[in-house]
């Protein structure tokens, strides 16, 4: 692809998945948004799916595309995205990522690959102080 068209490269942005206490005290896996970078990210658009292969049938599994806005995420924020069901940790969870900072657009596909989504591969997530899973 001529270099011209790749368009800027994306930097300080990851996509995190942790868990939190629900109401009923059971748990709750939510994905954010978290702008590390040093300016303001604008005009925000999400677009997250789910495909991969059911192991026991063999079968093509996808979910539904489910599309986000934000208006706008200052340096150093993040924002809850949508909730993420433990059924589709299995699964490859795809969220692409585009948005304005500077007058320049930027976009980004995210990937948590199969069976990343698991305790065993948390870490701090920074200016969060809480632990999950990070891709960016």
């Amino acid at each position: 692809m001529r270099e011209e068209l790749k368009g800027p490269k994306v930097e300080n942005v990851r996509v995190v998945v942790m868990p939190e206490k629900n109401p009923e005290g059971g748990i709750q896996h939510y994905v954010y948004l978290l702008n590390l970078r040093e300016d303001i990210m604008e005009g925000i658009i999400i677009t997250s799916k789910g495909y991969g292969t059911n192991v026991e049938t063999g079968e093509s599994v996808k979910t539904s595309t489910l599309r986000h806005s934000l208006e706008v995420l200052l340096p150093d924020e993040a924002a809850k995205i949508e909730p993420i069901m433990v059924e589709v940790f299995g699964l490859t969870n795809e969220y692409w990522v585009s948005f304005w900072a500077e007058d320049v657009m930027y976009d980004k596909k995210f990937i948590f690959l199969p069976e990343t989504i698991n305790e065993k591969n948390y870490i701090e997530i920074p200016k969060l102080g809480l632990k999950g899973v990070m891709v960016g």
